[in-house]
């Protein structure tokens, strides 16, 4: 099967093949030669887009034993959604027609922990940190009122917060969901076994979360 004739369900399983290969330390390195640059040289068709955090030990070609042309990566600290990731995120579902978008959260998250350090201890930060820890507040205030507390809630809950605003904020997006042309999921990454989890999905309803 091609990249472009892959289904949102196909992308999502690929995904985790090769995150499964990943965790395992036994990798493919799928579409890493010469040969598949050549052939992504003219145009690209990548099969996912993926929001992830900007933080180093989540290189998501890696922790997804993907190659060129695979992963369209959006990297933000904390994944936080300003124009330019909302754009580029639009870009890969209505220009290049990636069937599945995928927000990437992980623990031990610097961006998560500044905003609780916001929140609990009244911590300030300044110049545009301050702007991202802004991004990232809601999600610690609204893990705080559900009643989550533990470490992995927080980074929960800001991956289903981020579906969320991405799905409000953009319309492209939104439209291609309710369309069954993409479908949306959030995903937790475990710094110390490398396994991605999922946390929510949006337009693959048989998945479980």
């Amino acid at each position: 099967m091609t990249d472009d004739q892959m289904t949102a369900a196909d992308a999502f399983a690929a995904l985790l093949a090769g995150n499964r290969r990943f965790t395992d330390g036994t990798p493919l390195h799928p579409n890493q030669d010469a040969a598949r640059r050549a052939e992504t040289a003219p145009s690209q068709r990548p099969f996912a887009v993926l929001l992830g955090c900007s933080d180093s030990r989540l290189a998501a070609e890696i922790i997804f034993d993907r190659g060129l042309g695979d992963l369209f990566v959006v990297r933000t600290a904390g994944h936080v959604l300003g124009a330019e990731a909302l754009g580029s995120i639009e870009y890969g579902v209505a220009l290049l027609g990636c069937p599945l978008v995928v927000v990437l959260g992980h623990d031990s998250c610097g961006a998560v922990a500044a905003a609780r350090g916001a929140v609990e201890e009244g911590a300030a930060y300044h110049g545009y940190v301050r702007d991202l820890v802004e991004r990232v507040t809601p999600s610690v205030l609204a893990a705080r009122s559900a009643g989550r507390t533990g470490d992995h809630d927080f980074i929960d809950v800001h991956v289903e917060q981020t579906v969320d605003v991405l799905l409000e904020r953009s319309r492209v997006l939104a439209n291609a969901v309710a369309a069954g042309r993409t479908a949306v999921v959030g995903l937790s990454y475990q710094l110390s076994d490398g396994a991605a989890r999922l946390v929510t999905a949006r337009g693959l309803e048989d998945l479980s979360v």
